[in-house]
């Protein structure tokens, strides 16, 4: 695996591309940009057959980009093993919904909407477009929320934004109350593994929730559809 080169052979290379002449600290770049000590960095180095470490000497910035993308996307999914999420006494108030809104692109508005906590939605894609519209003209949904900027969810990956926040009529679905993250595939190929990651850490998140609670517990998927929505709620049992 390892034995094409030497620990101290990928300190510092010498590149062979269009970048020639300029020295690339190879584990000190890696290190940096995975936060990991150079040691562990070698080491991980030492796996890599041969000809695949041959590429950065072909291209220096293109492989220290890609090893150090897979090494934090490998180093989360590690974490996110061992993840737990603890409550604290901060809530997020009401005005969370009118905190921080300028800057909207508001050529990606809604029509007007009657079921939304605003009149309005700034959606980021037509299948988030569409989602609303249905939820909207749904007779199970009470009320619905694009849920706002300044709501995160910590993930090792980075901060995570949920899409929607909805409350159906009692009764007409066996999970009342549901977040949503809208994909326009369920594909894992199709999803970046940041995004995989930052769902895998929502669905501990919610699930941390739903052990807490009793009662009104919340649920969190992803769905492509409102279709798929109505799957994952579920129709209460007759």
């Amino acid at each position: 695996m390892g034995e094409g080169f030497k620990i101290e052979e990928t300190a510092t290379e010498q590149g062979d591309s269009v970048h020639s002449g300029v020295s690339y600290d190879l584990l000190g770049k890696l290190a940096e940009n995975s936060r990991l000590v150079r040691q562990t960095v070698a080491d991980i180095l030492g796996g890599i057959q041969p000809a695949v470490f041959q590429q950065f000497r072909q291209n220096p910035e293109h492989f220290i980009a890609e090893a150090s993308r897979l090494i934090t996307e490998q180093k989360a999914a590690m974490v996110i093993e061992r993840l737990a999420y603890d409550a604290v006494d901060e809530r997020y108030d009401v005005d969370i919904f009118t905190a921080n809104q300028t800057g909207h692109d508001f050529s990606r508005a809604t029509d007007k909407l009657k079921n939304h906590v605003y009149d309005y939605a700034i959606v980021d894609s037509e299948v988030e477009r569409k989602f609303v519209n249905t939820l909207d003209s749904s007779a199970e949904v009470v009320v619905y929320a694009k849920l706002p900027r300044g709501f995160l969810i910590p993930t090792p990956v980075g901060d995570y934004n949920p899409d929607c926040a909805i409350s159906f009529t009692a009764g007409s679905v066996r999970h009342i109350y549901f977040v949503a993250e809208t994909k326009g595939s369920m594909s894992s190929m199709k999803l970046r593994e940041i995004e995989q990651t930052k769902i895998a850490c929502a669905r501990k998140f919610f699930d941390e929730i739903g052990q807490r609670i009793s009662k009104d517990k919340v649920k969190y998927d992803v769905v492509t559809d409102y279709a798929k929505l109505l799957d994952v709620v579920g129709r209460p049992a007759e």
